[in-house]
Order: C-alpha cells, then structure tokens, then sequence
C-alpha cells in the first residue's frame, strides 16, 4: 500500500464526525437536488409532456348512432390529413350515487361522460392509471374523480338501476371521458330504445393552430354521413385551460427547485471546504515528512470524495424515493399523467455533486498545499492571530455569564466559515417564510378562486341528507326539473329568502342565477352570474374598481377583460336569451372559474328586460358555533313548499390545494435541514479547532452545561441575523413568486391576497433562523459536554 492510500485510508478512518458530515451533507444535497431537479422537470410545459407520453388527441369527436353506423363512424378515419385514430367507442352521459339508494340516501355526482373502452393504453389518448386497475367485468368502473376504490355506484334512472364498483383512478391528458368502462357494459347504462353515441379520436399530420384544426373538423365532417357529428373537442382548446391551470402553480415549484439547487451546492460546498481547511495542520505533518504538495492535493481531494461518493449513492437513492409522493402531487396540480424521476436529471446531479466536491476539495487543498510547511504547522493549530479579539473583547464586556460571552465571540475567529453558515441560515429562513406565505396566498387564492364561503348550499337536488340526519316519513315528492334559467315558474325569491332568514343559525346569504350569454366583440360563450343579495362576504376579492351597485353594471375578472379589451368605465353589450343588455363595468374581480370569462351583476340587470327569471341556487353563512348539519336539516324542513334542498357544503377540500400545501410542507422540511446541517459542519469544526481550549476550561471549572452554553451560543447572534435577513428575502420572493402565479395564468391576483404577513408572524419567523441554527449546533454541543479533560488536552 502506497503512502498517499495510507494517509487517505487514515483521514478517512480517524476524523470519522468530519467524514460523517461530508458523507450525511452529500447526501442531503444530492437528495434535496434530486427532488428539485425533477420538479424543474415536471414544471417544464406540463400539458405538452403529458399529451406526448398519452399520445393525445388532436380531435375528439361525437357521433349519433342514429344517423350513422358504427362502421360509418370507423371509416372517418380516412379523412384527408388524419394521421392515426382511435375508436369508435360507445359513449353515454349518466348520473350516479353513492352512498345509498333513491331520496333516502346518498350522494349524487355530476353527469359523467362514460365510455366503453377495452383497454386504457394503446392507440390514440392511451389512458393512463394512478391506481387501481382496469375493468375486468361488466360491473367494474374507473373514474378520473377520486372517489374511493371499491365504493359502489348506482345508476338509479335507468331500468334495474345497475351499479358498478369504482376499481381504478385513471387520466386523460385529452379530457376525453370522466370515467371507462368494458365495451360490454355499456348496454346496461344505455337507456331503452335510446341510439347509441360514438367517440372517435384523430391525430392529425398539421394541428399545431386554430385553422389547422378547423380545417381537420370540416374533413371529418365531410367523411360522416350528414348532419351525424354531434360536437367535437380540440386539443388546443383542452390545452389552453390545462396551460391556465398550471401556469398558477409552474412558478411555486420552480422556485422551490431553485432554492433547493442553490441549498445543494452551498452545503457541499461549505462542508468539504470547512473540511479541507480543518486538515492544514495535518497537511503542514504531511509536508514535513516528505509529501509534495500534489500528493497532498490529491490525498485530501480522494478524502472528500469518498465519503462524499457514498452520500451520492444515498441521496441518489433517498432522492428518487421522495420524488414518488411528490411528483404524485405535482401530477395531480397538473393534471397529467404520472411522472417518474428522469434519468438524465439522476446523471447529471450525481456529476454535478462530484464534481463539487472534487473542485472545493481541490481550491482549498492547494491553499493549503502551497503554504510553507511551518507556515502551515502555524495555521492550523488556531485561527490567524487576531482574529476575533475585538469580538471577545466585546463580548467580554457584556452583562452575560461567561460560557455565554465566550461562545458569541467564537465565530469571529472565523469569518469566512461565518459568512458562509450566516448565508445558510438566511436562505432556511427565507425558505420557512417563503413556505408560510406560500400557504396562507394559496389559501386565500383558492377561497377567492372558487367563491367557497358559504357552509350551506340551497338548489333543486339533494347531494344526499346532512351528515347524521334520520330519515322519517315518505321520501319527498319528485318535484320535476327545475326551471330553465329563463323559464317562469321559479320560487318567489322573497319568500325563498325569508324562509332561509327564519331558520335559526342564518347569518347571510344570497341567491344566484346563471346564465349562458354572449358578448360583443368575443367569440363563444360566457357566464353572467346575476346575483340577489350582496354575495362579496362568500369570498369574492377586487383586484381593482368597486363593487356594482345596481342594474346595469357589471365586475369582470382580467381575462374576459382582456378579450374584449374593455377597461373600467367603459361599457360592453351582453346578449342573454337574445336580449342586448349594456353594462358598464366598473370593477375587476378574480375569478379563474370558466377560464375567467364570466360577468358578475346584479339579478336586476336581467329582471329589467326578463321579469320572470329568479335565482336557481341559494348559497347561505351561518352565524358562529352554528351546526352545519343541524342547520341543513331545519333548513330542509323550510323550504320544502319551494322544492329546494337544503345540502351542507362539501367545499374546502381542494385537491390541488391539498397537493401544493402538502409539497410546501416536504420541500421546505428538505430545505430547513440541508440548512441546519450546513450549521452542524461549521459548528464541529469550530469546536474541534477549540477543544483545548475547551479541555483548559473544563480543568478549571466548567461543567458540562456551560460546555453546552457556549456551544449554543456561538450560534446565536449567526441564527438571529439569518433569521432578521432571511425573513424579509422570503418575503421579497413571496412577493415576486405570486404575482407571477397569477401573470403565468392570465389574472391579476387582488393585493389581499398577497398581504399575508402579519407583525406578529414577521417576528415569530424571524427567530426561525436561531431555531434552525440552535438545532445544527444541539449534536456538537452534546460532544463538547461528553468530552473528557484529558483527552480534550491531549487532542491535536
């Protein structure tokens, strides 16, 4: 065995804590570099990653059965420019329940496009699983809705009301279906006598614009027998919604991934320098005794770079591990298939932390190298001289037990291994702010985004009975459809309200109209929502301009004030039911629902030219301590005469938000302990560089607790000026990043919902930084207090 093996097989083996936090430091780095990388990844034009793993749909398009066959509709696929097609497949539109059976029980979903497919991942639009399997029988159903695995839906209108098991979750980057069944089962869901319906999917050799898909549509209709296309779907236009939807959050996990590179590079970094430079004095031995100082560059770029080599594999490991939940979670804020860690970004981040390691290893041992052997042998026993005494004078002089004056001045000694823990701790702070503020803004934006306040939720059909409510009596009477939203015959809406006002527990609530209309200027349709009552307590955020006050104006969120370029005060014409109806605008609401193109105005605006229309939902807050339940059941009981239902809120259980709140929490958890274990390195090395001194103290007096005492203070003034300068960075980027959720995704985001810093919280994250700091210093502290006397004396 060579000279050089031996002394890097010595290093190694005999400064195992230094060799400990290279190795634990590498692969905290390698694994939180993983996890960013890979976030970068995923956040990269998600919707175009995912339609090109699913082999999207350029087109997807509806046929009667009625007036074409099933091999008339196949035989589309050889319209001009089609490229591939999938299809037909039997599609029908029905409405389950779960969780019990007719008005006694039970909720109901929504209408769910159903379609019958063998099998999920051939062809066009391959339909990929998150779990669960496909069907394997005709009463087995997969649904893009999380909905539990085994729950049991019935489908109650048609004849001997079939019920299917829910036995997979699955996603079409197309939106091509809400759930899949066996070819075989569709007969059962179709009703008697009723025409089947046929999907079929193209791709097409041109479709990257509107025209280009114009041009494809009219080629497929030309293919089918007149009048049989029902409707069709363009990619660009699922697409368009998919990149709006993402591009609120594409800023969040980028941001994330950054700090996370950034995190990565300087706790390595750090390490091995601190590391390296803790050896001089061994290097200053290894000179005397003949090393030339390339043998000794290389020795201790070989002793970083082993440890280091192991915490790679590690962390390469430990990062592809918990990039599993996390890209679940990123695929389910997307809505994309599922995505797995990249293997290029596992090569290239275990490169890049070799290749860290090797050049600091390498820049601080030939500093080191260079020194003249004596010069060397002087450095390293102690800091430059000088260093730091005006520190300890100063410190000295302060009304403070001693340990606790001797441990603040310790870092002074040191001011480049200060400079850099003081960077680390700043940018865990900043990420714990960050990470709070990020929480409470999406919070609000998800209130302010779905309009969700409200506890009690009043319409036609009932989601099933409040929770815990007893079923007495024959079921209610069947009350029929309800009106259109421009039919007569709806419930008097003052009685309706006074019926909801008598009911103990209300404290607020309002009515709501939709409906269907358009606006000069703009192509397809919007939403006016026309409301009776003052609905802005539910939720509702101005980004800029008041409220409306009365008939005839109107509050549009910053999409569908950008598509028809209108500007507060100006005045647009809505068309409702072929009447034209100006309204000026005099505010600007965030909105996102509907892609933002929706006009929020008072029912009166609609009643001026059509009397009979009422609302067709009531939306109800209920005073503090009321019980939701309790409340619906009384509420049921009143507006019975009117053929509502009363149905407590299932709202506030957002998935995506869930997702981002769940990321927030795992990536900031990584960040705060890279950091603290950037605080661990710097701390083991400053108190083995002083653990004489430390074994002087101990033999005239100290106790174990004030070994403890000056360790945790060393780190005090670093984590309270971290924490004081990380606060107001993470702020700073809170402020830069949500914004520019909103800019990416075509809103302006109300400055309530930036706001989200509170004097008090201010201070409390503040001493986040001395909490991160105090943690990294709790396992040196413990050593300093083991050590004995003699041994510390004896140490080197």
């Amino acid at each position: 065995m060579s000279g050089l093996s031996k002394v890097v097989r010595s290093g190694v083996g005999r400064r195992r804590v230094q060799t400990a936090v290279v190795g634990l430091a590498t692969f905290m780095a390698v694994a939180a570099a993983v996890l960013a990388g890979s976030l970068l990844v995923v956040s990269t034009a998600p919707f175009d990653r995912g339609f090109a793993e699913q082999h999207g749909a350029h087109l997807s398009a509806l046929f009667d059965g009625s007036r074409a066959t099933e091999a008339q509709t196949a035989a589309t696929a050889s319209a001009s420019g089609v490229a591939e097609s999938s299809g037909p497949f039997q599609v029908v539109t029905q409405t389950p329940r779960f969780g019990g059976s007719g008005d006694q029980g039970g909720h109901e979903l929504q209408p769910l496009t159903i379609a019958g497919r063998a099998q999920p991942a051939s062809g066009v639009d391959k339909v990929s699983l998150s779990d669960g399997h496909w069907p394997t029988s005709a009463t087995e159903i997969v649904l893009t809705d999380q909905i539990p695995l085994d729950t049991k839906l019935t489908f109650e209108a048609l004849p001997g009301s079939p019920t299917f098991i829910v036995v997979g979750h699955a996603r079409s980057v197309s939106r091509t279906a809400d759930a899949w069944v066996l070819p075989a089962a569709i007969a059962s869901l179709t009703p008697a006598g009723a025409k089947p319906e046929y999907q079929m999917l193209y791709r097409f050799t041109t479709a990257a614009t509107a025209s280009d898909m114009d041009t494809a549509k009219a080629a497929i209709a030309a293919a089918a027998p007149g009048e049989s296309l029902l409707g069709s779907q363009s990619w660009l236009t699922v697409k368009e919604g998919a990149d709006r939807t993402a591009a609120l959050f594409v800023p969040f996990l980028i941001a994330f991934g950054l700090l996370g590179l950034i995190m990565a590079i300087l706790s390595v970094g750090g390490v091995v320098a601190g590391a390296v430079s803790a050896a001089t004095f061994r290097i200053g031995v290894l000179k005397a005794i003949g090393f030339t100082p390339a043998q000794v560059v290389r020795a201790y770029v070989l002793q970083a770079l082993i440890p280091a080599a192991v915490g790679v594999v590690l962390g390469v490991v430990a990062g592809n591990l918990l990039a599993i939940p996390v890209l679940a979670e990123s695929d389910e804020v997307y809505e994309t298939a599922p995505s797995a860690v990249q293997p290029w970004v596992d090569v290239l981040v275990v490169v890049a932390a070799l290749v860290i390691v090797a050049l600091t290893a390498l820049i601080a041992a030939a500093k080191a190298g260079r020194l003249r052997t004596v010069d060397a042998l002087a450095v390293g026993r102690a800091p430059a001289a000088g260093r730091g005494r005006f520190a300890a004078s100063l410190a000295s002089r302060l009304p403070l037990p001693r340990p606790v004056s001797l441990g603040l001045a310790q870092p002074f000694a040191r001011p480049a291994r200060m400079a850099a823990m003081l960077a680390t701790v700043i940018f865990g702070a900043a990420s714990v702010a960050l990470a709070i503020g990020l929480t409470a803004s999406l919070t609000l934006v998800e209130t302010a985004r779905s309009h969700d306040k409200a506890q009690i939720l009043v319409g036609p059909f009932m989601m099933g009975p409040p929770e815990g409510a007893e079923q007495s009596g024959p079921p209610p009477i069947n009350q029929g459809p309800p009106p259109g939203p421009f039919d007569a015959g709806g419930p008097d809406p003052a009685a309706v309200t006074s019926a909801i006002a008598g009911v103990t527990g209300t404290k607020e609530s309002y009515g709501l109209l939709t409906a269907p209309a358009t606006v000069a200027g703009i192509t397809g349709e919007v939403d006016v929502l026309a409301y009776r009552g003052d609905p802005r307590w539910a939720g509702f955020e101005m980004t800029e301009g008041r409220w409306y006050a009365g008939a005839g104006e109107a509050i549009l969120p910053t999409p569908m004030l950008t598509a028809t370029g209108a500007k507060i005060g100006d005045t647009i014409t809505v068309t409702v039911n072929n009447f034209h109806i100006p309204v000026r605008v005099v505010g600007e609401i965030f909105s996102t629902q509907n892609n933002g193109m929706q006009v929020f105005t008072d029912i009166a605006t609609l009643t001026s030219v059509m009397p009979q229309v009422t609302p067709s939902e009531y939306y109800v807050g209920l005073t503090e301590g009321t019980d939701a339940n309790a409340y619906a059941t009384s509420l049921e009981t009143a507006l019975k005469p009117f053929g509502f239902h009363a149905n407590v809120n299932p709202g506030g259980n957002s998935s995506t938000l869930a997702a981002l709140n769940a990321l927030t929490a795992l990536l900031t958890v990584m960040l705060v302990a890279v950091a603290a274990l950037g605080v661990l390195n710097a701390v083991v090395l400053q108190t083995r560089e002083r653990v004489r001194e430390l074994g002087v103290h101990k033999a005239i007096g100290m106790t174990p607790k004030q070994a403890v005492t000056v360790v945790l203070a060393s780190v005090v003034v670093i984590g309270l000026v971290g924490g004081i300068a990380g606060v107001p960075a993470g702020m700073a980027l809170h402020g830069v990043m949500v914004p520019a959720m909103g800019d990416s995704a075509g809103v302006r985001l109300p400055p309530a919902l930036l706001d989200v810093y509170q004097p008090w919280l201010m201070g409390l994250l503040a001493l986040g930084g001395l909490v991160i700091a105090i943690v990294g210093a709790l396992l040196p502290a413990g050593w300093a207090a083991r050590i004995r006397t003699a041994t510390a004396l004896r140490t080197e």
